[in-house]
């Protein structure tokens, strides 16, 4: 079993077991709780009315998240329209970005808060949530943006964001590394009031596919399944 389409094709290849040994059944990411969290008050000026839109994004800031290519796409869409940068997280390239945010011309319009209890609050109120990594498993960060009703523009990396988002269905997918490119799929949503609103109800609907209730679900048949190939019945 594995948590993702490109999970489950790595397991292949490392196992070599048939294929129909394998079973995709997504994280249970979104709850009662995280949408309870979502609403939260959040006390940040650049989220008040009246303020530049904002873009969010969240991780660990380390090498795979690629959070380089993010700034250097964001100061592309400075020049086209005023925006503001939040980075949630903690980790090791803190000072690189925030030398190479300096460089680009940048800093005053990005925040690094660090690590946040409640990034879901953050998630209700900005304008898009970007994805620049360069590989990942199953990004539940995705899922859970998009549950709070936040459009997403994500990163083409290894694996999951483009089963997650279904090929560009529910958001916009663009090459990993590419700053141009980012900088597109970015200006795309916060141009655009009529397809951010649409992205916005599309994710939200995708994402009751990683519900508690549907894991659940998922994990009885599955159980059911192996139970009657040894003669059993639920």
């Amino acid at each position: 079993m594995g948590v993702s389409q490109g999970v489950v094709e790595d397991l292949k290849k490392v196992l070599r077991f048939d294929s129909e040994k394998f079973r995709v059944i997504y994280n249970p990411i979104v709850d009662e709780g995280l949408l309870k969290k979502a609403e939260e008050p959040l006390d940040h000026p650049w989220f008040r009315e009246g303020e530049p839109p904002v873009i969010l994004a969240a991780g660990r800031l380390h090498i795979s998240k690629d959070f380089p290519t993010l700034l250097r796409a964001f100061a592309l869409v400075r020049k086209q329209i005023p925006a503001r940068l939040v980075i949630l997280g903690e980790g090791e390239e803190r000072k690189e970005l925030e030398n190479l945010a300096q460089e680009l011309g940048i800093r005053e319009h990005l925040d690094l808060p660090g690590f946040v209890e409640n990034p879901y609050k953050y998630m209700k109120r900005a304008t898009v949530f970007v994805l620049s990594s360069q590989w990942e498993g199953l990004p539940t960060v995705l899922v859970e943006a998009m549950a709070c009703g936040c459009p997403v523009v994500s990163t083409d990396c290894p694996s999951g964001p483009r089963e997650i988002l279904k090929g560009g269905e529910y958001g916009i997918l663009v090459p990993p590394k590419d700053p141009e490119g980012l900088a597109r799929g970015i200006l795309q949503v916060l141009e655009n009031p009529g397809f951010r609103e649409e992205l916005s109800e599309k994710g939200k609907k995708r994402s009751l596919d990683f519900t508690v209730d549907r894991a659940v679900e998922e994990y009885i048949k599955l159980i059911g399944k192996c139970c009657e190939g040894r003669g059993f019945h639920l």
